[in-house]
């Protein structure tokens, strides 16, 4: 993916031939770290997402941001790291990216590099093949911060921006890759393969790799939980329950709870109700303050008020909150939702605490 600007500013940015595209690229993100909130990450794995810059890792996204700009808010740092990060492809977290020159705010880091660029005259080089690929984190699902689709992991996410960032195509198979050194890997990879794939470009070395890679990517033979009715295959079994109930009609499963009078459809919703509201599990430890949390989600949530980020935008007026729940009672106001009733005036409130309040302050009752 390159990136064209137009620059109408004076400045001349510096076209040296001899300097290399990864070097273009580190000067790229040093310009880009020094003007904004954005931080790379070096990886995702199980421990968490670790920070570019030291060894730490952290167990959600809002966690390493705000590690990144405070433990590591020096120029000098910035400079030296950025020549540092380009032996692999520099993953950066755009979240609610914010220009810290003028507090503009941008959705995509193209539109952010013109702008640091036409606007604010800062040195950037053009026409080259970005290796910066960036990340947001502001919804619930994992979703290219390019075209929006879902992902199920990172890994996944990641492998997809090749499709975005199509600097180096193999000649072999039409694929794309952000760098040379990921294309090399990708033609080691086809070997000297004479069986091709009947459903993708994909070639392999022996008849019985072909197959296996048919059954296992095209056929979904790797999902061993069979439909009883039809031939529709799934990973989870559970999944495979919900679709026999819902498509074929079959009898749903319900499994009651021994400790209440709850009841689920799957083992795995049971199990959580159980270890939430009856054995209290919170696993969860928030770093700023002493709340525990059960799940990583219900961290995330909390996070909202020491880290100060609003992931929730309302589409009607954009204001943005830190929770789901508030975004959700705000937009009452937009619908008129006038849900908490004064039984004694009649009076109609959006929000309970409204409500609330009314109750004290014209009827002296505390609710």
């Amino acid at each position: 993916m390159e990136l064209k600007f137009i620059s109408k500013s004076k400045t001349t940015v510096r076209n040296n031939s001899d300097l290399s595209e990864a070097k273009k690229n580190q000067h790229n993100l040093s310009i880009i770290l020094l003007n904004s909130n954005a931080n790379p990450i070096r990886c995702k794995d199980s421990f968490g997402y670790g920070c570019a810059f030291c060894p730490k890792q952290f167990p959600q996204p809002t966690n390493l941001k705000k590690h990144f700009l405070e433990e590591h808010n020096s120029d000098r740092l910035i400079k030296y790291m950025s020549s540092k990060l380009f032996e692999n492809v520099v993953k950066l977290d755009i979240t609610y990216l914010c220009c810290a020159l003028c507090d503009t705010e941008f959705m995509q880091l193209d539109d952010f590099v013109h702008h640091l660029k036409n606007t604010h005259n800062k040195d950037l080089y053009i026409d080259i093949k970005s290796q910066i690929l960036p990340f947001r984190f502001d919804t619930p699902e994992l979703r290219c911060a390019i075209c929006s689709i879902e992902f199920a992991s990172f890994k996944l996410l990641q492998e997809h921006m090749n499709t975005h960032f199509r600097n180096y195509p193999c000649e072999k198979c039409g694929g794309s890759y952000v760098t040379e050194r990921l294309l090399q890997g990708h033609i080691k990879r086809h070997g000297n393969g004479e069986y091709k794939c009947t459903q993708c470009d994909k070639t392999f070395t022996s008849e019985h790799k072909r197959r296996e890679h048919e059954h296992r990517t095209h056929l979904g033979f790797n999902k061993r939980n069979k439909c009883h009715f039809c031939n529709e295959r799934f990973l989870d079994y559970w999944k495979k329950i919900d679709h026999m109930v819902k498509v074929h009609g079959a009898p749903p499963v319900v499994l009651k709870c021994q400790a209440c009078e709850r009841t689920f459809n799957n083992q795995r919703a049971l199990s959580r109700h159980k270890k939430k509201d009856h054995l209290l599990e919170r696993r969860h430890n928030c770093s700023e303050c002493e709340m525990k949390f059960f799940s990583s989600s219900c961290l995330q949530k909390h996070m909202a008020k020491h880290t100060g980020l609003r992931e929730y935008m309302c589409d009607v007026c954009h204001k943005s909150y830190g929770r789901k729940n508030t975004l959700r009672e705000h937009m009452r106001i937009h619908a008129n939702d006038r849900r908490f009733k004064c039984e004694h005036c009649g009076q109609g409130f959006v929000q309970k605490c409204s409500w609330r309040g009314h109750m004290r302050a014209k009827h002296g009752e505390n609710v």
